[in-house]
């Protein structure tokens, strides 16, 4: 079991504004369960010095590679989810603002020249390819889906990837407001009436509030930072069990580990995984995840006393299964933290606790 120390109340940021959580490119996207940038920044200033290294196995949308960057920390991350890795490298990739609104300014132009004067010739190109799907056919209308992909296969043009990246993370955002996924939702839920969002209004916009936190990122991070991003900043999309680091280099892990049913992250990402090509079929997606009942493996026995109580109090069935799956992996990804860690270094774990079935689900507790 885990020593207890008193709850420091000051970690909640109660103060901080939502203004405040979103500064700089954190809101590039919205991603669940994002842990605020305060936090992994006062851990990351608490432990570490400048040039150390900070990583995060579970990076999701980013935000302890972004803080560490702009404290001029080296950065480690990975995370399994295609679209988490996209949206963390865009968050964290300084584009020079005048080359940014130099490109913007000519996808607008075409775009509206594509949806309103060639709108036909462009679909013969780019409607096929992307309605396809029938999830896609399921989430959208006939309109929007027409609307959305000429939308994208007109990014898809674009020569610079760093710059073709940053409006496929826009495209991205508007997607739920685009379809018919029930807007305050985080389930997916259909709308059958929702109104139809103007597709290329919706997504200029968007793109114009990016533009405007790049060039606020640019500001706050250091020179040095910007000419070597790719040495402050090293990310993959591999599993957590896989971090590209040698042992024992690491200064610090800040991290925020899934839950248990943390497959249904997929649930909640599909829509741009779909239009982006990283998914087709939703319970194979699934199998990939931390903890997903998808699979069956008995090969990790479970080394705490807790865990296996836990399962053994869920009985025999698909949820106990799937705890036991989860602590597994889980025991895997701390072997895999302790490998990286320097010798008396620390590791932060954000996690909270779950329940299924009346029976209380550890999930920090239980896996040593």
């Amino acid at each position: 079991m885990l020593n207890c120390i008193e709850i420091d109340k000051s970690c909640s940021f109660t103060e901080s504004s939502v203004k405040d959580t979103s500064y700089i490119s954190h809101n590039y996207y919205t991603y669940p369960a994002r842990f605020i940038p305060q936090l992994a920044s006062r851990l990351i200033n608490a432990y570490t010095k400048n040039g150390d290294i900070v990583a995060d196995n579970f990076m999701g949308s980013g935000t302890t590679i972004l803080e560490s960057i702009v404290n001029q920390r080296v950065a480690i991350g990975t995370d399994i989810n295609e679209l988490a890795f996209l949206v963390a490298k865009v968050k964290t990739t300084p584009i020079p603002s005048v080359k940014l609104f130099q490109e913007f300014l000519i996808l607008e132009n075409d775009l509206k020249n594509i949806f309103f004067e060639k709108r036909e010739i462009y679909l013969q190109k780019s409607f096929s390819k992307y309605s396809l799907h029938e999830k896609i056919n399921y989430w959208f209308k006939p309109e929007q889906k027409e609307n959305l992909s000429i939308l994208l296969s007109r990014i898809l043009e674009i020569e610079n990837l760093e710059i073709k990246n940053f409006f496929l993370v826009s495209f991205s955002q508007i997607l739920k407001t685009c379809s018919i996924w029930l807007q305050k939702s985080i389930k997916p839920t259909r709308d059958l009436n929702k109104k139809n969002s103007d597709v290329l209004v919706t997504f200029l916009q968007n793109s114009k509030k990016m533009i405007q936190k790049n060039d606020s990122l640019n500001k706050i991070l250091s020179s040095e930072v910007i000419k070597n991003i790719e040495k402050y900043r090293i990310l993959a999309c591999q599993d957590a069990r896989n971090i590209p680091c040698e042992n024992e280099k690491v200064n610090l892990i800040v991290t925020s580990p899934p839950y248990v049913t943390s497959y249904e992250y997929a649930d909640l990402h599909q829509l741009p995984l779909y239009w982006l090509g990283y998914l087709t079929e939703l319970s194979q997606y699934r199998k990939k995840f931390i903890g997903s009942s998808y699979k069956v493996r008995e090969d990790v026995p479970l080394k705490s006393v807790l865990a296996n109580e836990i399962v053994k109090n869920l009985g025999e069935n698909k949820k106990s299964r799937e705890v036991r799956n989860y602590f597994s992996d889980m025991l895997e990804t701390f072997v895999e933290m302790h490998r990286i860690l320097k010798p008396k270094a620390k590791c932060c774990i954000v996690i909270g606790d779950t329940e299924f079935n009346g029976v209380k689900i550890s999930n920090a507790e239980g896996v040593y």
